[in-house]
């Protein structure tokens, strides 16, 4: 390790231990998930400090709005951060600039920490209260039929969930698909041309400088230099992970690995593509809540919800969760 991280708590590992497991931990973008502390970033360092997890009391995602972002005007829009919140009662909060990898990070301590709490005080609250909500609209009583369905509906969840990783991966490169199939060729094009063009102008502006040869010759160079920036940052140019072909391999080994990992399991209910946690918990739903019985009937209410779901519709956080995650499943499948 070129920087040694530095224990936030009292808890200390030996020089030894904390090589190998920080050379070992996962990152989830500035921060990372060892097996004995998580690490976490200052302002400009990644990985600069750790927390072991017998120190952590909770660790939740908290998302701040700058001033463009509430009044729809301005460059920034939300802010996400992760928040550790240790048993002596410091906090120590980290800034992301993506908020998938907080969530990923999150989904991270669930599996491997189930006794750290992943939701501030206030989030458990409304989540509880949610809940209390959602179980008064189960049907006190299920049919044979429907008993069944929720049963194996159940099992297959459970059998997701022993190796979450594979539906994960799935979920994420339905998503990543959808959006590198989403870019149009004309925009990459755009992007090219600007690149093309501050390059240009970047190198005619030093070599104007250079030879003293017109006044404000630097400006070229500004110029330049922010047309790339601007170029990159818009992240429509075409890279070896930023093209269609690129996504479309990606996806077809995640579905073969998942579609590999269910033929496992006895009469697994979904077909790969479909094969997520969250998809089977809400089509458990649906049977309880009296809108379906088979798990075929289930499947098809659950298609016809996440249709239903647009820009202009108003969900609970809960429900939102599970949306962004699911539905670029059904929606690259033109839910088939």
């Amino acid at each position: 390790m070129i920087i040694s991280p530095k224990a936030l708590s009292e808890t200390t590992l030996t020089k030894e231990e904390l090589a190998e497991d920080k050379r070992q931990c996962l990152h989830a973008g500035p921060c990372g998930i060892g097996q004995k502390a998580l690490y976490l970033n200052s302002f400009y360092i990644d990985r600069m400090y750790y927390v072991c997890y017998s120190d952590i009391e909770r660790v939740f995602k908290r998302v701040a709005m700058s001033k463009g972002g509430f009044t729809g005007k301005g460059i920034f829009g939300s802010i996400p951060y992760l928040v550790v919140q240790m048993k002596d009662g410091r906090e120590k909060q980290c800034n992301f600039k993506i908020e998938d990898d907080v969530d990923a990070l999150l989904h991270r301590v669930e599996i491997d920490h189930p006794e750290i709490p992943t939701h501030s005080k206030e989030a458990e609250e409304r989540l509880r209260k949610a809940e209390e909500e959602e179980r008064k609209k189960y049907l006190k009583e299920l049919t044979p039929t429907a008993e069944k369905s929720v049963a194996k509906l159940e099992a297959a969840r459970d059998y997701l969930k022993r190796q979450p990783e594979k539906a994960d991966r799935l979920a994420f490169c339905a998503k990543q698909k959808r959006t590198l199939d989403a870019i149009s060729p004309t925009y990459r094009l755009i992007a090219i041309l600007i690149l093309i063009a501050g390059i240009a102008s970047a190198i005619w502006g030093l070599y104007a400088l250079r030879g003293h040869l017109m006044d404000g010759a630097g400006y070229f160079v500004l110029f330049g230099f922010a047309a790339m920036l601007f170029a990159m940052a818009s992240h429509v140019l075409p890279s070896g992970r930023s093209n269609r072909r690129y996504g479309e391999e990606e996806w077809e080994k995640a579905l073969e690995i998942q579609e590999s990992h269910i033929q496992k399991a006895d009469h697994f209910p979904l077909p790969a593509y479909y094969a997520h946690p969250v998809v089977l918990e809400r089509m458990i739903r649906a049977i309880k809540m009296g809108r379906a019985e088979s798990e075929e009937e289930a499947l098809q209410v659950v298609k016809d919800d996440l249709k239903a779901i647009n820009s202009s519709v108003t969900v609970t956080q809960k429900e939102y969760d599970e949306i962004v995650v699911v539905k670029p499943l059904f929606a690259l499948m033109e839910y088939a």
